[in-house]
């Protein structure tokens, strides 16, 4: 494909194919599907496998199956969706299965509305898990992102074994833009990391020197043992305080230490601003042309735009925030990620604005909010 005509969903099933994805299961959900109907016609003369799981639950489970299996996987669903995966979600954090996880968020809660966006399940990702251990949240802005971070999600999956979300928005996702894809810089690919051979293998056990696990896919000429239980190295439930200890704390240090690895951001700096604004996702676009349209005006902010979401890269946040006086955060929710900002920045000024009606934050909202600071 050269120049195309794509949605968000569709950029992110080319994103995943590029990437080597061959597995994906799904259950039809707005604002979601497309990417289920595009990897449809992606997967299989790759030599993928695209099915429908009769459920969420069985969607995802199949994708874990899959991973452990060998495969790259991808599942993507909406807000009522994404809370059947919780359980799901946990079991690849703890057994430190790859995945990647498309959430189209859509207005909530519950069923809430399917063809309204909204960003009301930053925390969810984050957080809806059991044992509360991190895992990676991509945010995209538009369908270059959608695209470029899936092909992302897919490394970071692949080199820490764990979750990798994409937090899409239904205006990303079925919002149409034209896009060269062959323009587009790729990351390397990465794929997860197998064992010396000549040495006996444990399913959890860590080399000297690195947080990660080596992998063998079930089904090898090797025993691997998988489980959803606290267990140790050779992958049998422990009752170990050490052990236990040990691993909890390798399964959050692995990802929280390694963040400054993929703080993916943009940044629009004004060196006579006093006010910065942190967006993002889609109120990026909005955010975009109201910095603009204020610096015509003669009053210049910065702009700051995250699409690492989670784990929280405090470090970047500190470093270009640290010359502004006022913190402006915007997001289409009642206040989720602003709470971050709060803990890390807390002696600035912090503004925020948010909105969660089924409809977009537009820059004129944005300028009002920005002018009373």
């Amino acid at each position: 494909m050269a120049l195309s005509f794509l949605e968000g969903n569709e950029a992110i099933a080319w994103g995943a194919k590029e990437a080597g994805c061959r597995f994906f299961a799904g259950y039809p959900i707005t604002p979601a599907t497309t990417i289920f109907n595009t990897l449809l016609n992606l997967l299989p003369p790759s030599g993928g496998i695209c099915l429908q799981g009769e459920d969420e639950i069985a969607s995802i489970g199949y994708c874990l199956g899959a991973s452990m299996a060998g495969l790259k996987s991808m599942t993507a669903t909406s807000g009522p969706g994404i809370s059947l995966y919780s359980e799901q979600i946990s079991f690849a954090i703890g057994s430190e299965i790859p995945i990647v996880i498309v959430d189209v968020q859509r207005l909530g809660p519950s069923t809430g509305s399917a063809t309204r966006g909204a960003d009301g399940d930053i925390n969810f990702m984050r957080w809806g898990n059991s044992g509360g251990l991190p895992v990676i949240v991509l945010a995209p802005v538009d369908v270059k992102d959608c695209f470029l971070l899936t092909m992302h999600a897919f490394n970071l999956a692949e080199e820490f074994r764990c979750p990798v979300f994409i937090a899409s928005n239904k205006e990303i996702a079925m919002t149409r833009e034209s896009i060269d894809l062959k323009s587009i810089k790729r990351p390397d690919i990465k794929e997860r990391q197998a064992p010396l051979k000549g040495k006996p293998f444990l399913p959890f056990d860590v080399a000297d020197g690195r947080m990660v696990p080596d992998f063998l896919p079930i089904g090898s000429d090797v025993p691997v043992r998988q489980t959803s239980s606290t267990h140790g190295p050779d992958g049998y439930i422990t009752t170990s305080s050490k052990e236990i200890a040990e691993n909890q704390n390798r399964l959050k240090k692995k990802l929280v230490s390694a963040v400054q690895s993929f703080s993916f951001y943009e940044e629009y700096m004004n060196k006579d601003a006093d006010t910065l604004l942190i967006t993002y996702g889609i109120t990026t676009r909005a955010a975009r042309a109201a910095c603009d349209d204020l610096k015509k005006a003669g009053t210049p902010i910065s702009h700051l735009v995250l699409k690492t979401l989670w784990p929280v890269p405090e470090d970047l946040i500190r470093e270009k925030a640290k010359h502004f006086k006022h913190i402006v955060v915007a997001e289409m929710n009642l206040g989720q990620y602003v709470r971050e900002i709060e803990r890390i920045l807390p002696k600035k000024q912090i503004k925020f604005y948010g909105q969660m009606d089924g409809s977009l934050i537009y820059p004129d909202q944005l300028k009002e909010v920005i002018s009373n600071v």
